[in-house]
């Protein structure tokens, strides 16, 4: 049996397998002990298209007052340099340092292979912070390479190599890959440069769950971090689906917080977004289980993916 952990900041409980064996922990306490002895929050707050300062600052200041402890952005996002300028602005007004904050961001697509240190390092400095918590391989594929084109494979393992030189530069203090498969992550344990990743950031949500991406992260101590858990930007067809909605009134949960517990209650990292002081807070109130048969109704859904796929990129 595959076992891994998840550490709970606030009590000794340490819960082991699928989920914990004692009572429902706050999911803003809810962390997990990377391959650094790093411990990451499990529930994060995704910045995709959320751009301009002063709607960053507003929403930032909504998620540090409900809990939120892990921000999550990108180069591609271009947030980053208002994101590091609202967190100056509002750590102090939550009595909180850089260090009770966990960033992370991203590789561009268009700096995969010998850009990629430079591009880690503005990345850090538009964040105006000296080091991020995490720094991501964005997408497997390069600018302007074409999918079945091997120079894919070669030019992200310059970029891991190059990675592995910033954690060790003290610029990111783990580093990781987002929209892997199974055979991306085999190339790249392979030949990790002496580290492996301790993240995978990628689409999942009951319409699109591949346990065996699921299976071979855990078995290499790689996190799953789930990204589009509600069905992605302007798509209503997964927090629309009748029996997720069932679920959610069975349950006096949003189909929102449904979704967003359906991945916490099997230990998977999420980064929800939202904009709104209701959705901001509904998305971290996660302090409930779902039912064994509820989960198993979330798990029989067909494959329906909604975001870009990287299944051609050699």
């Amino acid at each position: 049996m595959i076992v891994f952990y998840l550490v709970l900041v606030t009590s000794a409980i340490i819960a082991v397998g699928s989920r914990a064996e004692a009572e429902v922990v706050l999911a803003k306490d809810m962390n997990y002990k990377l391959s650094s002895n790093d411990l990451m929050p499990l529930v994060g707050f995704g910045t995709y298209q959320i751009q301009g300062y002063d709607l960053i600052r507003d929403v930032l200041d909504k998620a540090l007052a409900s809990g939120y402890r892990l921000i999550d952005t990108a180069k591609v996002y271009r947030n980053e340099e208002d994101i590091g300028r609202a967190l100056k602005e509002l750590l102090p007004k939550y009595n909180l340092t850089r260090k009770d904050i966990w960033i992370t961001t991203k590789l561009s697509p268009d700096d995969q292979g010998p850009s990629a240190y430079k591009a880690l390092q503005e990345s850090v400095k538009k964040l105006d912070t000296d080091y991020v918590d995490l720094y991501l391989i964005h997408w497997p594929g390069a600018y302007k390479t074409n999918a079945s084109n091997t120079n894919n494979s070669r030019l992200r393992d310059e970029s891991w190599k190059l990675m592995v030189q910033g954690v060790k530069d003290g610029l990111t203090k783990n580093i990781g890959v987002s929209n892997y498969l199974v055979r991306h992550l085999e190339q790249l344990l392979a030949n990790d440069h002496g580290i492996k990743p301790a993240v995978n950031q990628v689409e999942w949500h009951p319409h699109y769950h591949p346990e065996d991406l699921l299976e071979y992260c855990r078995k290499n101590n790689i996190l799953l971090q789930a990204y589009s858990s509600l069905g992605g930007s302007g798509n209503t067809d997964l927090i629309k689906d009748p029996k997720v909605v069932e679920i959610a009134k069975k349950l006096g949960k949003s189909p929102a917080q449904v979704l967003l517990r359906w991945a916490l209650q099997q230990n998977l990292a999420i980064i929800p977004k939202a904009r709104s002081k209701h959705h901001i807070e509904e998305n971290i109130d996660l302090n409930f289980n779902i039912p064994e048969e509820d989960m198993q109704t979330l798990n029989s859904f067909s494959t329906n993916k909604y975001s870009w796929d990287p299944a051609t990129i050699v």
